[in-house]
């Protein structure tokens, strides 16, 4: 059984990033396409899985090197308990990685501490990267509040959390307005994730 992999979900190019292409945002399709080349290239040397339901990014990600996990759920939370369950048995650790990091340098040297790591949104309230050994009967749940029902998780779980609330990977692109923040982030570099709160109760 490997140590760790990295998983990443990514959706079809050409529909994702809604929000950024009602707000006129232009070359949204490219920008997708960028950012989840910049996630999967700083995820080496790590092994990475490319969760997908489009042949495109199937396409894409084989061509980069990485292994693909093809996934027809509706919903990131679908997607990753398939996969979670399904590529349990060869992994001690599955780290799932959005695919829309502004600033993902450092995925592929990052160790997680035992037990479950949620690392936040930039709001505090989502959940970018979520690190968890395999075996476990976790409830994934994506979306609004995620990080709060992740934590809930692992404490159904008696197992130890720690959340991290001030990292490089915090700022995932969805918003026009994450375009700056995003910008200003990487002028100072990458820095390793700080503000960590363990847990066990």
């Amino acid at each position: 059984m490997d140590e760790l992999v990295i998983l990443i979900p990514v959706k079809d190019f050409t529909v994702a990033k809604e929000r950024l292409r009602v707000a006129g945002v232009l070359n949204v399709t490219e920008l997708a396409r960028n950012l989840a080349e910049s996630v999967i290239r700083a995820s080496a040397p790590r092994h990475v899985i490319v969760l997908s339901e489009s042949y495109e990014v199937s396409d894409f990600a084989r061509r980069l090197g990485v292994e693909v996990f093809e996934s027809h759920s509706t919903n990131l939370s679908g997607a990753a308990t398939l996969a979670y369950r399904v590529l349990g048995g060869r992994f001690e650790t599955l780290m799932f990685v959005h695919g829309d990091l502004a600033q993902p340098d450092g995925l592929g040297r990052y160790e997680p501490e035992p037990g479950v790591t949620i690392v936040t949104d930039h709001h505090q309230r989502g959940t970018n990267v979520l690190a968890l050994p395999s075996g476990l009967d976790f409830h994934f749940a994506y979306g609004p509040h995620s990080r709060e029902l992740h934590e809930r998780e692992a404490q159904r779980l008696g197992i130890t959390w720690r959340v991290i609330l001030d990292s490089p990977w915090a700022l995932d692109i969805d918003e026009a307005h994450d375009l700056e923040v995003g910008q200003e982030s990487t002028r100072g570099g990458p820095r390793a994730p700080s503000n960590t709160r363990p847990r066990t109760d």
